[in-house]
């Protein structure tokens, strides 16, 4: 039987239901499925996995359930679970360790419970399970054979490990596929970070000075799609192509401090630390928004932002007022958390279904090769990035050419010019 500590049980038929409608949504994972339950790939594998408890997470739990893993879950956010999806899953008779709105205690118990399962294989969104299994699991990382990263944050942290030589591990960098980041992180993160800003807000869009901090595959897609309800966006960066491509893509490209004078909204999507700092909060406009669609509320400086305040108000759910000694007031939503998840319900099924096509055919990757990997980060094979499409392509019905032997012998031949 599953051992869980979720919010309440009773939520589980809810949580069935919504994980179903998610699944209409994700016909490449049902595919991965079907044979998964015909081949069992996953045999005896006891996985855990840090990542967002929602929908389209539950449909990716069902998957290695069906290829004969053995799952355990908890949260890698505390306010992106999703109780009743947690229900569903304990019932199935998932270990799911998750609660929206846990303590920073809590939340690090959940993950020292997905350890003391013993996995075999690691899934993680940010990489606080590989860190935490490394500084405290010495006893239990003997066991791992590989682990796979849903996210651009964990990719990084877990990129600086091998450097420094203390990953113990080999890891597939999901978030690098290109059927992951060209979609999940620019056209999920882009609706989703948008749903959650409006959501929480209610305001229009439309004529706000909206700047996007990073212009990565999440600050693009983020850009698109507030241009696309009429906002002006600005973009601000730190990499000088990348600033580039935004002036080219259209954009407004200022520093960061021009920007905090004139903007209305603010959505960080950096990866990095105080981004949007005391400097910036001296010069923003009364009512400035502020969001963040980074991996870890560090991305905005709160405890700045709350020294510098006399007040703090919520006049609406997920959103925190801090008033200023001036009169000024701005506006922190979700926390300062991932707003896609802690406002909105994250990244639409149908996009999810790449992204956890290749955390399913990752984890059977790394465990035909157990043995064989060094410990360090590596790409998902080109290989299960071209199946994704292909089987993405044919669910929306759509054919594209071949070439022909003709055109192959050219594209390989130096012979034939002019």
């Amino acid at each position: 039987m599953a051992k869980y500590d979720i919010k309440d049980p009773s939520l589980a038929s809810e949580g069935r239901q919504r994980i179903q409608w998610a699944a209409q949504e994700m016909p490449v994972l049902r595919l991965i499925r079907g044979r998964f339950g015909r081949e069992k790939p996953l045999k005896g594998a006891k996985i855990s996995g840090c990542l967002h408890i929602t929908t389209e997470t539950a449909n990716l739990a069902h998957t290695l359930v069906a290829g004969g893993a053995d799952l355990a879950l908890c949260a890698s956010n505390p306010l992106s679970t999703q109780d009743d999806v947690a229900a569903a899953l304990a019932e199935d008779d998932i270990s799911v360790f998750a609660i929206r709105g846990e303590d920073e205690e809590t939340y690090y118990q959940h993950i020292r419970a997905a350890m003391e399962h013993r996995p075999q294989v690691t899934m993680d969104d940010g990489a606080d399970l590989v860190s935490t299994l490394h500084k405290e699991g010495q006893g239990l990382i003997e066991n791992v054979l590989g682990g796979t990263e849903e996210t651009t944050t964990g990719v990084i942290r877990l990129r600086a490990m091998a450097k420094e030589g203390v990953l113990r591990y080999p890891i597939l960098a999901v978030n690098d596929a290109l059927t992951k980041h060209l979609f999940d992180n620019r056209y999920g993160t882009g609706q989703s970070a948008v749903d959650g800003i409006m959501r929480a807000t209610n305001v229009l869009l439309a004529g706000k000075k909206f700047v996007v901090a990073g212009y990565g595959w999440c600050g693009r897609g983020i850009a698109m799609r507030a241009r696309g309800m009429g906002a002006q966006v600005i973009v601000t960066e730190v990499d000088a192509l990348r600033a580039l491509e935004a002036v080219m893509d259209g954009f407004q490209v200022v520093s960061l401090l021009e920007a905090a004078k004139i903007g209305d909204i603010f959505v960080t999507a950096t990866g990095d630390k105080n981004v949007i700092d005391r400097e910036h909060f001296e010069v923003m406009k009364d009512r400035a928004i502020l969001a963040n669609s980074g991996h870890f509320n560090v991305e905005i400086n709160i405890p700045a932002l709350r020294e510098m305040s006399v007040e703090v108000r919520s006049p609406r759910e997920h959103v925190s007022q801090y008033f200023l000694p001036d009169g000024r007031c701005l506006a922190l939503l979700g926390e300062g958390r991932l707003v896609n998840l802690a406002v909105a319900e994250g990244h639409p099924a149908s996009v999810m279904d790449m992204s956890f096509a290749n955390q399913a055919l990752g984890v059977e990757y790394l465990l035909q090769k157990a043995g064989s990997l060094e410990n360090r980060v590596y790409p998902i094979p080109g290989e299960i990035d071209k199946e994704i499409a292909r089987l993405k392509l044919a669910s929306m019905g759509i054919e594209i050419d071949v070439l022909t032997p003709e055109q192959e012998r050219y594209l390989r031949s130096w012979e034939e010019g002019t």
